[in-house]
């Protein structure tokens, strides 16, 4: 197949997670020359052995519970193909009777992957499949053709036996493929393609369909998602703080160096950056107003009319004051839309701790795929050239390899942390939209003048029913094995659901920080609107303007009404004297564009599109890119 994304060189020992994307992505593949010899020493060492009627599992053995019936030289009933040795049919009946998933299909960068992966871990020399069969498969995989391989049947061990089998049947002119989009039988795949079918030699079945590509591939996969969410994670996180106008000191450096989980100081360190440059993060309590109700009375100016809402403050009387003169001395005696508070709530304050401890468990995946990917994985491994060996039994060993459970826990590991990641998104998402903790904006983020107007509230309810979704899908499926192959296979891993449920879960866990973003992004444009609106008024210089929107005022003619439009003027002059209030860059441009294809939302107007619009642009990586400016 023709691709522009170049060639990967397989050697079995340096496949890393990037190429098997690339691979999944439409990359070719090629063989290391000098690893194919190894690859032909182990399939004729194994040759070798069966001339000398060395009993062999797999080979000349049954295979599971049919490992104690050994194959003789003929058939004991009649019929078969004549062309056909009993070896041989071995190894087909083992693909043809154990491709029998079923479900939707899995996409086709899954299935590119299962196949890099599986190619990969034969070219190590210690499976016996010869080299024109491993080429075989490489040229289906460069062909692009994509066999049909049903989601649902694999335990995880021995390994992925059954979608395995549909990849290798296609091989054999079986099955179902994909070619040029089209799905179709296996053999006319290949004859479109020009390849021809294989016809399998000794052990070569068990070689092909005994290991963990499908979860392995799965998990790969899943892994790229989540590192990108989890940047995006941070990204929601830092808009939202933007939004509130929080507080930074919680992510500071020589903070999270007294407690440096490696995930937690990259996303403290993540946040640094996103909110660099931010005015409204750590601003002053009194400078921020709250929202009030647009009314006609509102505003003087047109412009000032134009803007759909109105701001207030509360004045803090001098009687109230008493034990709080210091506090009030550094603040004016102003309550708007800050709360007067050293600390921000947990969905803020603890993003680094919670969002780092997911990065964590992300990276010990990752340290077990990165295993996995260069790993020998059927079963019995072949040590053609082992220094000592004095039997066969030192050469053919039956071993565990396909079994899954390093993965499985891994994935189940993932699948623990994923809700956590969606519903700390969640509790922020909530917290915006709730005019009990939205620190003083709008209810539902919309100006509701006349009662009709719902704005955001229905936004939250589906990132709660996506949260509780993605919670009932996080049981593991590890711990419950169940038996197989009349008890011969008496502990398996459920490995290949983990992975595939991991993958299946990013993206909603992706949909929920695009419905913070969505939610997020017209909060900021209240809150950094709201208060450029009250430096506007405070630069037009008139106290009693600005006084007007301060409710508790003493009335003209009251003693305290002096002091209380001299600490007016101090406002005043402090907002006035600010730059305009901007959220950080890297944030700023992210809203930029989401704003190129969402507008502010200032009257209530259908949102089905909006919302499929910001996941698409959260899941295919373009907030996140827009992201990354340069300081």
């Amino acid at each position: 197949m023709a691709t522009d994304a170049g060639s990967i060189r397989l050697d079995g020992q340096s496949l890393t997670r990037a190429q098997v994307l690339a691979v999944a992505r439409g990359a070719a593949v090629e063989l290391d020359e000098a690893q194919l010899s190894k690859v032909q020493r182990a399939a004729d060492f194994l040759r070798d052995m069966v001339a000398r009627q060395e009993p062999i599992y797999g080979v000349s053995t049954g295979f599971g519970s049919n490992a104690d019936k050994l194959l003789g030289a003929h058939r004991i009933r009649p019929g078969g193909d004549p062309h056909e040795s009993v070896l041989e049919e071995l190894q087909r009946n083992l693909i043809v009777t154990h491709a029998v998933c079923v479900g939707e299909p899995f996409a086709a960068d899954v299935v590119r992957a299962m196949l890099v992966i599986r190619i990969n871990t034969l070219m190590r020399g210690h499976s016996g499949i010869r080299v024109e069969t491993l080429r075989a498969q490489a040229d289906l995989l460069n062909a692009g053709i994509v066999p049909v391989v049903p989601q649902k049947g694999s335990v995880g061990a021995s390994g992925d036996l059954a979608p395995l089998s549909h990849l290798a049947i296609v091989l054999l002119g079986g099955g179902e493929a994909f070619y040029q989009g089209v799905r179709m039988p296996g053999g006319e795949a290949l004859r479109r393609a020009g390849l021809q079918p294989v016809t399998l030699s000794h052990k070569e079945g068990l070689a092909l369909n005994n290991g963990t590509a499908q979860m392995l591939a799965t998990g790969v996969l899943a892994a790229a998602k989540l590192e990108t969410l989890l940047d995006t994670a941070d990204l929601a996180g830092a808009t939202t703080l933007d939004a509130f106008a929080g507080r930074m000191r919680a992510f500071d450096e020589h903070v999270h160096a007294l407690r440096p989980h490696p995930g937690q100081v990259e996303s403290a360190g993540n946040l640094r950056r996103l909110l660099g440059g931010s005015t409204l993060v750590d601003i002053a309590y009194h400078l921020v107003p709250r929202f009030k109700s647009w009314t006609p009375a509102s505003w003087s100016t047109p412009a000032q009319q134009a803007l759909g809402f109105d701001i207030g403050w509360d004045w803090v009387p001098l009687d109230q004051r008493h034990g709080r003169e210091r506090f009030y001395a550094r603040f004016r005696p102003f309550r708007g839309g800050k709360k007067h508070q050293p600390q921000d709530s947990y969905s803020l304050r603890c993003i680094p701790q919670v969002h780092g401890a997911v990065r964590d468990a992300l990276a010990q995946a990752q340290r077990v795929l990165d295993i996995e990917l260069n790993a020998v994985t059927d079963n019995p491994l072949l040590f053609p050239d082992l220094a000592g060996a004095r039997e066969i039994e030192d050469q053919v060993v039956s071993a565990g390899h396909f079994h899954g459970m390093p993965l499985a826990l891994a994935m189940s590991y993932l699948k623990a942390a994923i809700p956590v990641l969606a519903s700390i998104s969640e509790r922020r998402t909530n917290k915006l939209v709730d005019p009990a903790t939205s620190d003083g904006l709008p209810a539902f983020l919309i100006g509701n003048e006349d009662g009709t107007e719902s704005g955001f509230m229905i936004v939250q309810y589906t990132a709660a029913a996506l949260v509780n979704d993605l919670c009932s899908r996080a049981h593991p499926a590890s711990v419950y094995s169940i038996p197989t192959s009349a008890n011969a296979e008496d502990h398996v891993s459920m490995g290949a659901n983990e992975g595939r449920h991991v993958l299946d879960m990013c993206e909603d866990m992706g949909r929920v920080l695009a419905l913070e973003l969505y939610t997020a992004a017209q909060a900021l444009d209240y809150r950094r609107d709201m208060i450029n609106a009250a430096r506007n008024l405070a630069r037009a210089g008139d106290v009693e303007a600005l006084a007007a929107k301060v409710q508790g005022a003493p009335l003209p003619g009251s003693p305290d009404r002096a002091a209380f439009l001299g600490e007016v003027e101090l406002l005043r002059a402090e907002l006035a004297a600010a730059d305009e209030f901007q959220p950080g860059a890297p944030v700023a441009a992210v809203l930029r564009r989401l704003r190129e294809e969402i507008p502010f939302m200032a009257r209530d107007r259908a949102m089905d599109g909006e919302v499929g619009r910001v996941c698409e642009l959260v899941l295919s990586g373009a907030l996140l890119e827009a992201s990354k400016v340069k300081p």
